[in-house]
């Protein structure tokens, strides 16, 4: 195994390098320039391209992907050109809230759908099992956002019940316990999004399993449907649930863009809109990249998973 994530590592390399490449080139292709951002543009000419030297903009292509990367193999992402912050101080101060943000609705989201999903399949073609689908396919059609909206007037405007955004309390004592508490609306509708997808999955994959020879047999020895279906049934359709949640991560993470919005969440969803609005190519740049090593890490993550819930399987 241990063999195997080494040889996964050293291919993520260039898969990583590449990624940087495209990134760079889509930036470099997209309409605006950093300084129209940052200066009036009635500015004489001649303080325009002061600023662009300033920045680097006046190197060709090449050399402007170079020195970046030549900054990253000495573990600097480089300066934001809006804040001129180090890029790293920024995607350090955000990343916490976001991977709280993500995990939280992922856990939220794997809570629900699985034994709603389970108990689908075990009641297929039921009352039960034709509600669970409606509901699924309401979760998947409901735009975040219009949900988003849709909590705040409800449980902020109305009810009072939680806070329409942030992540502490202003002139608060901040803390673990506020931030959960400020977490339940964003997480919420990031979860929704999760059940909605992934019962009709695991519903699909618990029937393929439910009519296999050796459920029957362990039936017919008095195992307890409990047992049947907790333990015998679940962890065979285990594989295929685990690709899906495995994919989700990265998903959470782009889909958190709007939600954070929404919710004004200080993560680096808001951070990587602030970027695209000011063209801010070093963050985007290192954006990117945290976001391909998130991708390449979960699809690691996952094979790791699968040696967990069929000993079966083995990498070599």
């Amino acid at each position: 195994m241990l063999s195997y994530i080494a040889r996964r590592l050293l291919i993520s390399l260039p898969v990583l390098l590449g990624i940087t490449v495209i990134n760079f080139i889509l930036m470099k292709l997209a309409p605006g320039n950093p300084v129209d951002m940052l200066i009036d543009p009635n500015t004489p000419p001649e303080l325009l391209q002061a600023k662009k030297a300033m920045l680097g903009l006046n190197s060709p292509p090449a050399v402007q992907y170079g020195k970046w990367l030549l900054g990253l193999l000495h573990g600097h992402l480089g300066y934001s050109f809006s804040s001129y912050a180090p890029v790293a101080d920024l995607i350090a101060q955000r990343i916490g809230p976001t991977l709280l943000l993500a995990f939280a609705s992922l856990f939220g989201g794997m809570l629900i759908a699985l034994p709603l999903g389970i108990a689908g399949a075990v009641r297929r073609n039921t009352a039960l099992d034709h509600a669970l689908t409606g509901l699924s396919f309401v979760g998947i059609s409901l735009p975040p956002f219009f949900l988003g909206l849709g909590l705040i007037y409800w449980f902020s405007l109305k009810t009072k019940l939680l806070p329409t955004g942030g992540m502490h309390t202003l002139g608060g004592e901040g803390g673990l316990g506020d931030a959960l508490y400020h977490l339940v609306l964003p997480a919420s509708v990031l979860a929704a999004a999760i059940v909605g997808k992934k019962i009709r999955y695991i519903r699909a994959s618990m029937l393929d399993v439910l009519e296999k020879e050796y459920l029957r047999t362990a039936r017919a020895k008095g195992v307890r449907e409990s047992l049947v279906i907790g333990k015998h049934a679940l962890r065979n359709a285990l594989l295929p649930i685990l690709t899906v949640f495995g994919a989700e991560i990265p998903v959470l993470l782009g889909g958190s863009i709007l939600v954070e919005q929404i919710f004004q969440w200080p993560g680096i969803g808001q951070l990587a809109l602030q970027s695209i609005l000011s063209r801010d190519y070093p963050t985007l740049m290192a954006l990117n990249l945290v976001a391909a090593i998130v991708v390449l890490a979960s699809n690691l993550l996952t094979d790791a998973l699968y040696t967990m819930a069929d000993p079966r399987i083995q990498y070599r």
